[in-house]
């Protein structure tokens, strides 16, 4: 859906009439059904009902009292930020999209089980029809992508330093406790894994932004003429703009807004900027997107993706908000950062001959303090069919250690962390391991350009509630999966899947082969163009 960046700005405000009402009662009564079932589905959430009433408690780590820094894979950095007792606070845009919640609620919050099923239902399909637009955008298989790159024009805008490199220098100061400086090595692919090989690096999952932008810079379609462009990138490291104020005490929310606002003014005196009204251009955020939507009530992040300028470019992040349609999800970068093609074919050889020891394994660790969190369980059956890596001992640190788990496993639990997605998916699909998910926003909405429409190739889908109400056992359920079932799905994530799912290095050239960036790339050309023919 095309809206232009001044949408809000133009509207006007109505006075509701006496015989206005009742249309305005029942625009908000399906407004406020749809934000319950939006906090439901995504979040962990403590449901109770009483008679006709619904009380929904959102305990999710990273709306409650606890956030982890990782989103999922490193469980011991808490941070503290408001709790959320209400769901006033939400702000739902789905309605841009054309959502239209059929269900209705009265202004008390009476509605039945039924009601809420049949929303949620809604709900889904609105998630399934905005991923099916970005996979519209995928460019075909057959096509060349290397011929030519008549009309298809990059060009890098030279953003002050303030906006990535200073950002750069602070690293030391990110994280107090920790050494986030040595990440940043090696164009941030960070140092290098003797013991896996010579494409191995020790690479953290927020260093997307800078590897995005070092490889761009070499693009062979950039340009430096701004008329001969179709696609203008935005290199702002707000990851880290983000990640510099999350140990700090007494930060102002006005504070932590004012890079990303000093950024848009920045774009406004940019002629480009006007000209599409931002649709062709795009960012690269290396968080997930709820870490710049922050809630009215909240101190957690930023608002640099609520701002009204912000919403018709594309917005590129390893978590994406199912809600619109201009989030894209792409991988989390790994720790594998191939070269040649001959990098990638040795990789996946070792792979196929990989001695599969154990059915299971789950390397994370359990959520005790959420009551919604299924970790507990699975541990508990792992531990009896499979193999357990503890992260909170702080056994994942070391990505030898993870990697090595996971090549010796048939399949791989990925449960939701402190959000839904996950770098083990990642780390786990480029080790020919099976992942096996709980809650479909872990991947299935998530990465349209990377990961198939047909999941089952590629994974295993038990649904939470089974785990929760123990009538699956997981470990079972897996044993009944043949070994030629297992063989064909590896064989397709080690042959199909991973090309696409690694980050090839500063140098790499890759002739049969694309790598994440490159299949990134290249449908974003196609999105612009699609655009521009519109």
């Amino acid at each position: 859906m095309s809206v232009s960046v001044s949408r809000k700005k133009s509207r006007t405000t109505k006075r509701v009439k006496p015989n206005d009402f009742g249309s305005f009662h029942s625009f908000l009564a399906k407004f406020i059904i749809f934000l319950l079932v939006f906090i439901y589905i995504w979040s962990s959430t403590s449901t109770i009902f009483s008679g006709n009433m619904v009380h929904v408690c959102v305990s999710s780590r990273k709306l409650n009292n606890q956030y982890c820094l990782s989103a999922g894979t490193r469980p011991d950095f808490p941070i503290p930020i408001p709790h959320i007792n209400d769901t006033s606070t939400f702000v739902a845009e789905e309605r841009e999209h054309g959502v239209n919640v059929k269900d209705t609620i009265d202004f008390a919050g009476n509605f039945d089980n039924k009601s809420l099923n049949n929303t949620s239902e809604v709900a889904f399909r609105e998630v399934e029809k905005l991923i099916q637009t970005q996979r519209s955008w995928v460019v075909p298989k057959h096509s060349n992508h290397t011929t030519t790159c008549e009309g298809k024009g990059i060009y890098v805008y030279d953003l002050p330093s303030k906006f990535n490199k200073d950002l750069l220098s602070q690293c030391n100061e990110m994280i107090p406790w920790h050494n986030f400086c040595k990440y940043l090595s090696n164009g941030a692919m960070g140092e290098l894994i003797q013991k896996l090989g010579s494409r191995w690096y020790n690479t953290h999952q927020y260093s997307l932004e800078v590897i995005f932008h070092s490889r761009i810079l070499k693009h062979p379609c950039r340009v430096y003429n701004q008329n001969e462009a179709k696609l203008f990138y935005v290199p702002y490291y707000g990851g880290l703009d983000i990640l510099r104020w999350h140990f700090k005490d007494n930060v102002s929310n006005d504070v932590k807004d004012s890079l990303g606002l000093d950024l848009i003014r920045w774009l406004e005196s940019q002629s480009p900027w006007y000209k599409n009204l931002g649709k062709d251009h795009v960012f690269v955020l290396g968080k997930i997107s709820w870490d710049f939507r922050r809630y009215d009530k909240s101190s957690w992040g930023t608002r640099l993706l609520e701002l009204d300028e912000m919403y018709n470019p594309i917005k590129l992040l390893i978590e994406r908000q199912p809600w619109h349609v201009n989030d894209i999800g792409i991988p989390h970068p790994t720790y594998f950062h191939p070269q040649t093609d001959a990098d990638i074919v040795t990789w996946q050889l070792k792979i196929m001959k990989s001695n599969r020891k154990s059915l299971v394994s789950f390397a994370g660790a359990a959520r005790p303090d959420s009551s919604e969190s299924i970790r507990s369980l699975l541990i508990e059956q792992c531990s009896s069919g499979g193999k357990f890596l503890n992260c909170s001992t702080g056994q994942c640190h070391e990505p030898d250690t993870v990697i090595e788990l996971f090549l010796e496993s048939e399949f791989c639990l990925q449960p939701p962390g402190d959000s839904p997605t996950r770098k083990s998916v990642f780390d786990s699909l480029i080790s020919g391991c099976i992942p096996v998910f709980f809650d479909p926003f872990t991947a299935y909405y998530q990465y349209p350009w990377h990961l198939p429409e047909d999941r089952e190739k590629y994974s295993v889908f038990i649904d939470k509630e089974e785990v929760r109400n123990k009538s699956t056992n997981v470990v079972e359920r897996l044993m009944k999966i043949s070994a030629k079932e297992r063989e064909n799905m590896r064989r397709y994530i080690v042959y199909e899947l991973l090309p696409g799912l690694v980050y090839g290095d500063l140098n790499s050239k890759f002739e049969k082969f694309q790598d994440a960036f490159s299949l990134t790339i290249n449908n974003l050309l196609e999105r612009v163009n699609r655009l521009n023919e519109l």
